[in-house]
């Protein structure tokens, strides 16, 4: 209503249990004291007793809940709880979200965590039942940075220059590992931020010297057009300034935990796990099938291209005509491999 909030007085639930015993609605209730519809059904849910909502019995409800404290402390019910639970390999989020039905209270998943690491610093081993390699310490996501292991060197994609995400010139690209399943297999995805020209290459195991490689092979006949790269926090990128200076070019990293500031490569995964689903053992894809693909997708007109292909914007911005002879292999159809993957 505009106004800061205020408890409700002994005066205003009188008036609430006069106006629903004549059956008026929450919303006019709420319109003649002045207060919200929410405020109004969540009195009457949480104060009433077993003969329904009464002023009185509502007002004393309501100083009980004030005068008792709302932090819930680790009692040793709380405790016995949570270490029986960890016994059942219940993770701290399941056994939070659990216990209020098994107990009837309830701490953060956060708490618990405190509680698991005070632990250990007393000498306890309760940090072993955690399921996540016999304990190991998860990495909070706010606050202190963590980038998922050290990246030498690591700008971060505030440094960008903007010209990169106004996307007024060709030559910015984004880069990502899709895995496949039980990590079997990895494809290094690389899109051009104004063309969304794509490409695909195969590696099979994430070692960072096995996707810079594959990074400078797909990239190294577009050279002239490769600016920037900005890459997610993997490990697998931590050899990027080999990258940098075998292609003339600067690398930059999203935040981490922040994919949306990769959004166009996020979107290409997705459109390329039509082809490779997840599920997919991506240790046996062929360049054939690579090849496919990719001209696929780079020959579909996309609406944000007014309709155009990502390879007519693409090939335009080269210097001269003989820069675009190692694009000429994209107009090749794969039939067989349309078979294979059920495309129109």
């Amino acid at each position: 209503m505009g106004m800061s909030y205020r408890q409700l007085t002994e005066g205003e639930r009188n008036q609430i249990y006069a106006l629903k015993q004549a059956k008026v609605s929450h919303r006019v209730i709420g319109f003649i004291l002045g207060r919200d519809i929410s405020t109004i059904g969540r009195e009457i849910r949480r104060n009433r007793g077993r003969r329904g909502y009464r002023p009185r019995q509502a007002n004393l409800k309501a100083q009980e809940r004030r005068q008792t404290p709302r932090s819930i402390k680790m009692t040793p019910e709380v405790i016995t709880y949570i270490e029986v639970k960890l016994c059942q390999e219940y993770s701290p989020e399941q056994i939070s979200c659990t216990m209020r039905g098994g107990i009837g209270v309830r701490v953060s998943h956060e708490r618990i965590y405190q509680h698991i690491w005070q632990d250990k610093k007393h000498g306890g081993d309760l940090y072993l039942k955690l399921r996540i390699a016999g304990g190991k310490k998860r990495r909070k996501r706010y606050g202190k940075k963590d980038w998922r292991g050290k990246i030498p060197n690591r700008v971060d994609i505030d440094q960008r220059p903007a010209i990169v995400e106004n996307k007024t010139r060709v030559g910015d690209w984004e880069a990502d590992l899709v895995s496949g399943i039980h990590h079997r297999g990895f494809l290094v995805t690389l899109v051009e931020r104004k063309s969304k020209y794509t490409l695909i290459g195969h590696v099979k195991q994430k070692t960072a010297d096995d996707v810079t490689t594959e990074i400078m092979r797909l990239l190294a006949p577009h050279k002239e057009l490769v600016k920037t790269i900005t890459y997610d926090n993997g490990r697998e990128f931590s050899t990027h300034e080999l990258v940098n200076e075998r292609l003339d070019c600067q690398s930059y990293f999203a935040k981490p935990y922040h994919s949306w500031e990769r959004g166009l490569n996020e979107n290409t995964n997705g459109l390329a796990r039509q082809y490779f689903p997840k599920g997919a053992d991506l240790r046996v894809v062929s360049s054939e099938e690579l090849a496919f693909v990719m001209e696929r997708l780079n020959h579909r007109p996309r609406k944000t291209l007014a309709f155009k292909t990502p390879h007519d914007i693409f090939v335009k911005n080269y210097s001269t005509p003989s820069c675009r002879l190692h694009l000429v292999v994209e107009s090749a159809t794969y039939e067989p491999f349309a078979k294979v993957f059920e495309c129109d």
